[in-house]
Order: structure tokens, then C-alpha cells, then sequence
């Protein structure tokens, strides 16, 4: 496969990409099911028919990514959302019927789905293919036009993503454009009718601001510091294996990653040997083992780097997991690296990691875990290992987090039938799913006057009917 830089758009083009959709839109501003389920049926051929051009981009933007795991983690959600909506669509776009008072009958009441207009969809470089398709598809199958801003990490991705777009679509539908973070910015403050973001929380602040300026709504899809809670007596080995698939996937560039563990202090060092055996289980080799994937630019790699030497310095205990002792630093890859006893002041455990670095924190007793994560920002995804199912329900009830994954991790996110939003620092509202049709709908509410009905009753010159009229309303006693 030939790829090619993404060209950069610039402002006065983004402008116009966005008047033309607009208007396409306004030439139909209610799809019926048909066009929808085509659009829907047109973005599947996309993926399967252009998978492996489009793995070969993400992986050259990478470095190295592993392709199963571009397969398993970008196409496989992708199409299995658009399949989801395909499956449900006509009874999402069906108008309810919602009750009408028995002062106002015999009339009747209807929320009616209607799309908003042009969506707007920033998409990070973690998996830039997924997070530009997951929310295509809430907006297609709504009826809205997109137009998507790729990541400057990603340029093979984006310049391949544009035109199979084109190809498969037109330019009257969906418009992906690419560029660097001025254009990013110009993209954040174009007059959408929704705006969806998936990145940073501190840029997320940026994105918002940027937008409350044409009044636009929008959906945050932030990150954070995820934990995970391992109750005291569960077996280490189960654990581990869960907590280190999560962790390492992507090489932990996952907005769900595990980012901490919380285990109590007697299973400490049960748990820390069984992460590292399950580590070299999965990876025993790193450098040229294709399943396991590269940190995707020299900056990020730095970091990481840094905030690792930050942590040592401070006093952590630093354990790589590299089984065959290789030089990974030509091809840009890191190992699981568990860090225990990290000063809780250093970046790695302020910060979200996004990367396959992993803090150990030990407690005394479940409260003390608790109270260490409600102690912290509310996080996307919250990871908890129990079989005592009294214990699991007060965790779920006493904790706030995006979402929840017991006894696994990262799964929850894969659930077709689940919202997926964080809470607070990690997002603001929701999509996947039936969710994701209404985040972008506007519900609009109806309603159906009877020909023959009793408002004639409580129009003006008011007096003694209306009064009477008025002490029944109010429940008062005539």
C-alpha cells in the first residue's frame, strides 16, 4: 500500500467544508431509514474492504502497531456498532408515545428523534480509526452530516481515512480533514451542531471553551487515572492476567487502561510476582514481537521516560519486565514497568499514564481503597476484582466512574448495548449505543391538539368558571 501525508486544511477551507454539509443537510434534513441503513451498510464495506491498507497506516504511524490488535480493538467495535444500530434503527426512530394529562385530553403527546444537523468529530491518535468510526456511526444512524479532524500523530491514517471517505461517501455526508493543532483549534471553534471529543482532559477544557462561543453542545470524551481495586484473598493469578491484557493493549495507549492497582497489603507481593509472570507469558520477547506495539511518537516515548526517572528519583521501587533483557529504545517500545511506592506528588501518579507503566498502591482495608479513589478525580473506567457479590454492590454503589468492568478489564467498553461517557474530569455525556443515537437527536416533543377539547374554558375575560375550574387544578376544595 502506498500511503501519503495527510494535506493540512486550512481555516477558511474548514469553514467551507462546513457550509456545504450544512447545506447538504438542508436539502434533507430528515433521512429516511433506507438512506440511513445504506449510509451504515457503505461505512462496513469501508472497513472490510480496505482493512489491511488501513492497519499498514496505523502501524506506520506508530512505528510498529500490532495488527491483531488493530483488528481486534479499531474494526472489530467499529463494525460491530454500525451492525448494532442497523439491527435497532427503525425502533430508535420510532416517535414514543408519552402520556398527556387528563386536563388536556382526548389530545396526545410524542417525542419525535430528529437529527441536529452537522456533527463535528475530533478524533485522538490512540486508535484513530475506531474513534473516528464509533461516533460516525451514532451520527449516521441519527441522520446527521459529519465532518471528522484526525490527529496530526496520525497522517497515514488520516490522509487514507479521507479518501476512502471520499470514495465510499462522496463529499455531501461525511468530510475528513487533517492538520496540526491550529487547525485542530479552528476545527474546535467552527459552529457545529454537536461537537464530539475524544482526547486529554486538559485540552478537553480548551475544546469546550472554544466551542461555548457559537453555543455549541458538546460530548467529552476525556481519560484520567483508571484504578483498579483488588480485594483482599482474590487470586492473585486471575488478577493479574486481566489487570496485564488491559494494561499492555495498545502498549497501554488506552483512554480505559488500568493506570493504578489497588491491592492490599498482604497480597502485595503475590500480586507484583503474578503481574510479571503473566507479563512474560503474553510478551517474551518485545523489540521484534509483532503483537506487541511501539509508543507512537518520540515524544511520548520521552515522557514516559521522564516521568519514570521522576518516580525513581522520589524514592519508587522500578520493575521492568523485559524477559529477553533486549535495547527496545531503536524501536520505541517500553515494557510493562511495575512501579511500587511512588511519591504521591510525582506526574505518573497525578497524571493519566498512557502507557505500560503501572503504580502499585497498597491499603489496609477496603474502605481505605475507597477512600483513596474518591479521594482522586472521577475516572473513565474503574476496575474491580471480587467474587463477593455483597462487597461488589457496595463498591458499584459508593464509587463514581465512567463505566465498570468487574472481574475483567477494558471489556465494558466493548459491549454493544452499553453507554460509554465518562463523569466529571473524564467526560461529559455519552455515546455507543442507543445513547449515542439520542446524544445526537434532538428529542423533539409534540403535541397533538383534539379538535374537540376544554381549553376554550381557560381563555380570558376569566371569572367564575375559571375560578371554579382553577380550585379542582390546584386540588383545592370547591
Amino acid at each position: 500500500m502506498e500511503t501519503a501525508q495527510a494535506p493540512q486544511e486550512g481555516a477558511a477551507a474548514l469553514d467551507g467544508i462546513l457550509q456545504a454539509l450544512k447545506a447538504a443537510w438542508q436539502r434533507e434534513p430528515y433521512p429516511t431509514l433506507a438512506t440511513r441503513l445504506g449510509w451504515l451498510e457503505r461505512l462496513e464495506r469501508l472497513i472490510t474492504t480496505h482493512a489491511d491498507d488501513l492497519a499498514q497506516a496505523v502501524s506506520l504511524d506508530f512505528g510498529h502497531r500490532s495488527p491483531v490488535e488493530t483488528e481486534l480493538a479499531e474494526f472489530f467495535p467499529s463494525l460491530q456498532a454500525s451492525r448494532h444500530a442497523r439491527r435497532h434503527l427503525a425502533r430508535w426512530m420510532r416517535p414514543q408515545r408519552r402520556g398527556v394529562s387528563l386536563w388536556f385530553q382526548p389530545a396526545r403527546a410524542e417525542v419525535r428523534p430528529q437529527p441536529v444537523g452537522v456533527v463535528g468529530i475530533i478524533v485522538p491518535w490512540n486508535y484513530p480509526v475506531f474513534l473516528a468510526l464509533g461516533p460516525l456511526v451514532a451520527a449516521l444512524a441519527a441522520g446527521n452530516r459529519v465532518m471528522i479532524k484526525m490527529s496530526e500523530y496520525t497522517p497515514h491514517t488520516g490522509a487514507l481515512l479521507a479518501r476512502l471517505v471520499a470514495a465510499h461517501f462522496g463529499d455531501d455526508v461525511i468530510r475528513v480533514v487533517n492538520g496540526d493543532v491550529t487547525v485542530a483549534e479552528a476545527f474546535s471553534r467552527l459552529p457545529f451542531d454537536h461537537l464530539l471529543f475524544t482526547g486529554s482532559t486538559a485540552v478537553g477544557r480548551h475544546v469546550m471553551q472554544a466551542a461555548s462561543a457559537n453555543l455549541t453542545p458538546v460530548t467529552l470524551e476525556l481519560g484520567g487515572k483508571s484504578p483498579v481495586i483488588v480485594t483482599p484473598g482474590f487470586d492473585a493469578g486471575r488478577a493479574a492476567r486481566r489487570i496485564v491484557a488491559g494494561k499492555m493493549l495498545n502498549a497501554g495507549q488506552t483512554c480505559v487502561a488500568p493506570d493504578y492497582v489497588l491491592v492490599h497489603e498482604s497480597d502485595r507481593t503475590a500480586l507484583m510476582t503474578a503481574l510479571v509472570e503473566a507479563a512474560r507469558q503474553y510478551y517474551p520477547t518485545l523489540a521484534e514481537n509483532p503483537d506487541y506495539s511501539a509508543i507512537i511518537h518520540p515524544r511520548q516515548y520521552q515522557r514516559l521516560q521522564d516521568w519514570l526517572e521522576e518516580a525513581r528519583s522520589g524514592g519508587a521501587t522500578i520493575v521492568p519486565v523485559n524477559p529477553a533483557n533486549e535495547d527496545l529504545t531503536p524501536v520505541r517500545k517500553l515494557p510493562l514497568t511495575l512501579v511500587w511506592g511512588a511519591p504521591a506528588q510525582c506526574r505518573l501518579m497525578r497524571e493519566e499514564i498512557f502507557g505500560p507503566l503501572l503504580p502499585v498502591v497498597g491499603y489496609r482495608d477496603v474502605d481505605e481503597a475507597l477512600a483513596y479513589v474518591a479521594e482522586r478525580p472521577r475516572p473513565l473506567a474503574l476496575y474491580l476484582f471480587d467474587d463477593d457479590r455483597r462487597r461488589v454492590r457496595q463498591v458499584l454503589e459508593r464509587t463514581i466512574a465512567g463505566g465498570v468492568t468487574v472481574n475483567d478489564t477494558v471489556l465494558h467498553v466493548a459491549q454493544d448495548d452499553l453507554p460509554f461517557g465518562g463523569v466529571g474530569p473524564s467526560g461529559m455525556g455519552h455515546y455507543h449505543a442507543h445513547e449515542g443515537f439520542l446524544t445526537l437527536s434532538k428529542l423533539k416533543p409534540v403535541f397533538y391538539q383534539s379538535r374537540f377539547n376544554g381549553m376554550a374554558l381557560t381563555t380570558p375575560p376569566y371569572g367564575r368558571r375559571i375560578r371554579w375550574l382553577l380550585r379542582w387544578m390546584l386540588g383545592r376544595r370547591p
